[in-house]
């Protein structure tokens, strides 16, 4: 495996100096990224549309070609999944990701070429593993170690040749040949659809390995470490993989289960690095969190960013900011242009810049999940870390959560109702909710207005939801594994009131 380390290094010695170049000309690069874009699909049906022909700046790309949602792509997405070709890209496209979502409503089907593949998806992996070797010069990742990855699965669209699935699953289908040699476990396991048999062999298998490194949602990962620990009667997963190294983590925020990993992992030498790598791209990565927080935003990946200030997100023509306009700690709906044919597409997530040059960025919630019933403006960020620090002070541990409105009416004031699912209870859940509801008027002064002598919203009320409650629910929907989640926070009660039927005491 020492080749494996030998050729990472090769790799990262040829990309450090263009890395490092887009720290310094941002615009630059973003420019070339655009020009190149518009280049490959200026003879696709949707390039003559938009007569990409005669785009020659950033400007005219955005006069010329408006602000997308998924419902807006949505048919021509679906004229791709029947086989049309050269519509949003040239060619066929043969991937859609399944996106997980919040898990409400119907699947997502999000165009993934193989160019996305390539030189995004792989390549922000590679550039992730090459940082990590240029700032971890003592690592032995993958001499005789593997990388454990808690992926999803694929399968054919309808009966043609299109795969879709999880955008983990794709990555480990076309994942290169070498990297398939350092990776736990094998293919077939790692791809089965059915979560409760592929958790169960990877339990067996990857327990013999040499892991040294995993990368997955915290939520399915920690699932998985506490089944090993049982198959193995084993204390801490340092027990079973003791040349572990780092754990990559993505898709919720981790510090709701910061405690849990500490626990697991007792040692000081453990690292934890956050990655952004979602169905449309790889687009961020955690490299250096001693000096600076959040994730390098990857602007040589084939994507071209821009960023909605949340004021612009209803109007009718919203304008969009480019790198160099964008300023720290303000919040911005990402949008999207790249080399799967999403132009001008809005992802979904909420960023805010935590430093310039280079551009680092922290994802603080969804355009579509927050509260703000009552003018409140809860992100995810908030909740997440309110009830990070609420469960350190009260030595518990969350296993999932979820937030909904109580709607005013005629009779009582609105409130926020928590329905938690603990791996640790509380030893007052009384003081815990109220203390929940403290944290949460420090951490947004927009909640807190609204708390105010209990003027327009009431304390939070918090149920307790039996151990199992939210896997019940995530199995009832078929988003078991992979990068199925749980929304955190909505402006309706859909979600809350359908975990909520399935609850029996």
């Amino acid at each position: 495996m020492k080749i494996i380390n030998s050729l990472l290094s090769w790799y990262l010695r040829h990309r450090l100096p263009r890395l490092q170049r887009y720290w310094k000309t941002p615009q630059i690069v973003q420019n070339e990224q655009l020009k190149s874009l518009i280049h490959t699909a200026t003879n696709t049906i949707w390039g003559q549309k938009h007569l990409f022909s005669n785009i020659k700046t950033v400007q005219d790309f955005q006069r010329q070609v408006p602000i997308f949602s998924y419902e807006d792509f949505q048919p021509l997405f679906q004229k791709m999944l029947d086989g049309q070709s050269n519509l949003l890209w040239p060619g066929l496209i043969g991937q859609f990701s399944k996106s997980a979502g919040t898990t409400s409503g119907a699947s997502k089907f999000v165009p993934v070429s193989y160019e996305n593949l390539k030189k995004c998806h792989i390549k922000g992996t590679l550039d992730t593993s090459a940082w990590w070797f240029h700032l971890q010069p003592q690592t032995r990742w993958f001499e005789n170690g593997k990388g454990l990855i808690m992926g999803g699965s694929w399968q054919y669209y309808q009966n043609s040749k299109i795969i879709v699935g999880d955008v983990s699953a794709l990555l480990m289908q076309f994942m290169p040949f070498y990297a398939k040699w350092v990776q736990t476990p094998n293919l077939a396991t790692a791809l089965l659809p059915n979560w409760e048999e592929k958790l169960a062999k990877m339990v067996k298998i990857c327990s013999q390995e040499p892991v040294t490194n995993i990368s997955g949602v915290p939520t399915w990962t920690l699932l998985l470490f506490r089944q090993m620990l049982d198959f193995t009667g084993k204390s801490h997963i340092l027990d079973i993989f003791p040349r572990f190294e780092v754990y990559m983590h993505g898709g919720v925020s981790f510090e709701p289960y910061r405690q849990q990993f500490a626990d697991l992992f007792p040692s000081p030498t453990m690292q934890y690095r956050e990655i952004y790598n979602a169905s449309e791209g790889f687009f961020a990565a955690q490299i250096m969190p001693q000096e600076y927080e959040g994730m390098l935003l990857y602007l040589d990946n084939n994507v071209f960013f821009e960023f909605l200030p949340l004021s612009e997100l209803d109007k009718t023509n919203p304008q969009a900011l480019t790198i160099e306009e964008v300023e720290l700690n303000t919040s911005y709906a990402m949008v999207i242009t790249t080399n799967a044919g999403l132009w001008r597409y809005l992802i979904g997530d909420v960023v805010q810049f935590t430093h310039l040059y280079p551009h680092h960025i922290k994802i603080v919630g969804r355009t579509k999940q927050f509260i703000n019933v009552f003018g409140e403006e809860l992100m995810v960020a908030n909740a997440d870390a309110a009830i990070s620090t609420i469960c350190q002070q009260h030595q518990a541990r969350i296993a999932e959560y979820t937030v909904a409105p109580i709607y005013l009416n005629a009779n009582q004031k609105g409130a926020h109702q928590w329905l938690i699912e603990f791996e640790q209870m509380p030893a007052n859940i009384t003081t815990f909710a109220h203390d929940l509801d403290i944290e949460l008027q420090k951490l947004n002064t927009d909640y807190a207005a609204k708390r105010q002598a209990d003027l327009a919203m009431l304390p939070l009320r918090l149920q307790v939801a039996p151990v199992g409650t939210f896997h019940r629910w995530l199995r009832s929907k078929g988003k078991m594994g992979g990068q199925n989640k749980v929304p955190r926070l909505s402006n309706q009660r859909d979600t809350l009131e359908s975990i909520l039927a399935m609850i029996t005491y």
